[in-house]
């Protein structure tokens, strides 16, 4: 198959960051690493920091892809909602660790970082809404603001985005093989003590 210019370019910053760092990669690295010129490089990217996004982009749009067809199963929305987080999840760990460059500012720049989730931020939201209104419709959730109430969960699990990639649950008392159903467990139960009707009724 024939890769695009502009696709070639991208695939090799990509794999310049990941092997020396962004900063110590050129626009002329790229050119001559992708066996282009300087001028067509330009044609397609004004800058360095043009082509990064271009990277971030064509990496996350892999995780949105996987998360798009998991929407589409035909399962039930409980099972579609848990599979979406540690889908998510799983993604977000094999975007970082391959990527050795953006793996170091994961950890490092807390602003890079955002930056870089700015690409999916909105289109993760817009995922699990259709789960979580999927869910509403079937009469399985309860949910007032929907929309709002994916957008709170999509930033929730951004804050478990370090830790997971890291495997460090066991240090903070968190048995990680049972972390699926903990996340479970408060998700779909909450921490209010129910009503023995309502208990019944589950």
């Amino acid at each position: 198959m024939v890769i695009k210019t502009r696709d070639k370019l991208i695939e090799v910053a990509r794999q310049l960051f990941a092997h020396n760092g962004i900063e110590n990669t050129t626009m002329n690295n790229i050119a001559e690493a992708s066996d282009k010129g300087r001028r067509t490089i330009y044609t397609y990217f004004k800058n360095k920091r043009e082509i990064y996004n271009a990277v971030i982009a064509s990496e996350t749009e892999q995780m949105i892809t996987k998360l798009q067809e998991l929407a589409t199963l035909p399962i039930p929305p409980e099972s579609k909602l848990m599979n979406f987080i540690f889908v998510r999840f799983d993604a977000v760990k094999e975007l970082v660790l391959r990527n050795g460059s953006l793996r170091a500012e994961f950890f490092r720049d807390v602003r890079k970082v955002e930056r870089a989730r700015r690409c999916t931020t909105g289109r993760e939201a817009a995922i699990l809404t259709q789960i979580l209104a999927e869910g509403v419709e079937k009469g399985v959730f309860r949910i007032k603001h929907v929309e709002q109430t994916a957008m709170v969960m999509i930033l929730s699990l951004q804050g478990l985005d370090v830790h997971y990639i890291r495997n460090n649950f066991a240090e903070l008392g968190i048995e990680r093989l049972k972390l699926r159903e903990y996340i479970k467990d408060f998700i779909m139960y909450g921490i209010k003590k129910q009503a023995v009707t309502q208990q019944m009724n589950l």
